[in-house]
């Protein structure tokens, strides 16, 4: 993050859910306003390079909004957006006894209140904006049981302390429930996909917002069943693969990036 500047890797990843909407027609994550909401022409071709991140962002939001769907069913009256940027959710939120809380950098936030303003986009009554720094602020929630946590595309750009500062807060909320993605370090991939993935590291890094934490599956789990998570689902490559891009294929424990669904019991 840049002093008076919105995230660019959260624009960034709008600018991916909106390219979704073009060039797959939203075939794995259906969002009417990611094009309205980005204010510039989104990448509206195949790129070589990009794909592969169009449709993992496309696949956790997915995964991510399923889960949220179970919950509510369920009973969650609370949802907290951790790094909201440009997500959409709250504004087609389609129940409205949920309430939506968007956590996310003060400049992030700004940025983001006048792109809805200039594009006509509505600010319901269930939404509540908490401005924080998640590396310098301190996060205050008041969080009912049974509350979800969203908290994707941040993750890799936090601290270990960042991370588990805030993964102690969720932890602090009885039966709560958390989606987030995160990276496998570069160290478990083969030399070609470690290369790609120190070259997108270091582009995020010289715009201000480094790759920082890193973990294994199996470590990852461990942490989370240590705060109390009984319940939790992993997928990787080959998981996403088989569930959403029709490749059964792809071999189990292949690394890359993942996207974690836990639950307190």
């Amino acid at each position: 993050m840049e002093t008076g500047q919105p995230s660019r890797t959260a624009f960034s990843a709008a600018r991916y859910r909106a390219a979704h909407q073009l060039i797959e027609g939203g075939e794995i994550f259906s969002d009417p306003l990611a094009v309205r909401i980005l204010g510039v022409p989104p990448d509206a071709e195949e790129a070589p390079g990009r794909r592969a991140m169009r449709l993992f962002i496309a696949a956790r939001t997915r995964f991510a909004e399923d889960a949220l769907a179970v919950a509510v069913a369920g009973g969650t009256r609370q949802l907290f957006i951790l790094g909201a940027g440009l997500d959409t959710f709250a504004y087609r939120n389609p129940w409205p006894e949920l309430r939506v809380f968007e956590v996310d950098h003060p400049e992030t936030q700004a940025f983001k209140r006048e792109r809805l303003a200039e594009t006509g986009i509505r600010v319901p009554q269930t939404l509540t904006y908490v401005p924080v720094d998640f590396e310098t602020g301190k996060l205050r929630l008041t969080a009912e049981p049974g509350a979800f946590f969203l908290w994707l595309g941040v993750v890799p750009y936090l601290t270990r302390a960042g991370f588990d500062e805030t993964l102690g807060l969720i932890a602090a909320t009885e039966r709560a429930e958390v989606v987030f993605d995160y990276a496998m370090p570069p160290s478990s991939m083969s030399p070609e996909r470690q290369a790609a993935l120190e070259a997108r590291a270091a582009r995020v890094a010289r715009i201000g917002e480094p790759w920082q934490t890193y973990f294994m599956p199996d470590d990852l789990a461990a942490e989370l069943r240590g705060r109390g998570f009984g319940e939790i689902e992993d997928l990787g490559p080959a998981e996403l693969a088989a569930r959403w891009f029709g490749r059964p294929d792809v071999p189990k424990g292949a690394p890359g990036g993942h996207v974690v669904h836990a639950r307190r019991s």
